[in-house]
């Protein structure tokens, strides 16, 4: 292959793995635009030398190379790399991205001289990152969980008066607990609700005072787990 055709690829590679590196780079993902680009030139030139880096030995007798060996390698082995961009914070793992594998296939297209296919899943990529994106949150702020601490009269709330007063269906009570004290005549209930809204929450505290017997209601929306975010 001519040293131009080489330099053209290596180019392109960078520059598809440029445009998903900046889209990580603007949400302040731990790999960004540099860690893409580098990945995507890598996976490259990784490609070229898989596919034209032994042509002179083959010439050899009874030497024979499959071109595809080093290049799958690059598919497992790129998961070390998206392993070391995780950053522990606390609780919260942050920083493990699907995108730094999907770049790398991107980088291997380009090298295997497939610029099409290389170009539209740069595309199609972006469209995941950036257009669907606000499809998730929404359906997330639709389907939330969130913690209720109510102080009320001994027995004075059942799980089937929450669920009328708060419209719920049976399955979204996860947990009702209730610690009772005795001495001031009141119960300590632990409520945990699943797939109820942000405005849903907002209004539990009214409707709830609404009914006899209730005098305090505070409502804890529980954190999205951010572990599960691998884009």
């Amino acid at each position: 292959m001519p040293d131009s055709e080489i330099l053209i690829r290596l180019v392109i590679a960078a520059a598809l793995g440029s445009l998903i590196g900046f889209e990580r780079e603007r949400l302040l993902w731990a790999a960004g635009i540099r860690t893409h680009m580098l990945v995507c030139v890598g996976s490259c030139l990784i490609m070229i030398v898989s596919q034209y880096g032994f042509s002179n030995i083959l010439t050899q007798q009874n030497i024979v190379l499959d071109p595809s060996r080093i290049a799958a390698q690059v598919v497992s082995g790129i998961g070390f790399l998206g392993a070391g961009a995780i950053l522990a914070r606390g609780e919260i793992v942050k920083g493990l991205t699907a995108s730094i594998w999907t770049v790398a296939a991107v980088g291997l297209a380009v090298g295997g001289g497939l610029d099409l296919a290389a170009s539209a899943s740069t595309v199609i990529v972006l469209i995941i990152l950036v257009g669907i994106k606000p499809l998730e949150e929404a359906y997330h702020s639709r389907n939330q969980s969130c913690q209720l601490s109510v102080e009320v009269d001994n027995g004075s709330l059942t799980p089937a008066l929450l669920r009328e007063a708060l419209d719920l269906r049976a399955g979204q009570i996860k947990r009702f607990l209730v610690e009772r004290r005795n001495s001031e005549g009141t119960d300590d209930l632990v409520v945990v609700l699943s797939k109820v809204s942000s405005r849903d929450m907002a209004g539990y505290p009214e409707k709830l005072k609404e009914l006899d017997g209730v005098r305090q209601v505070t409502v804890i929306k529980k954190a999205r787990d951010q572990n599960a975010d691998l884009a």
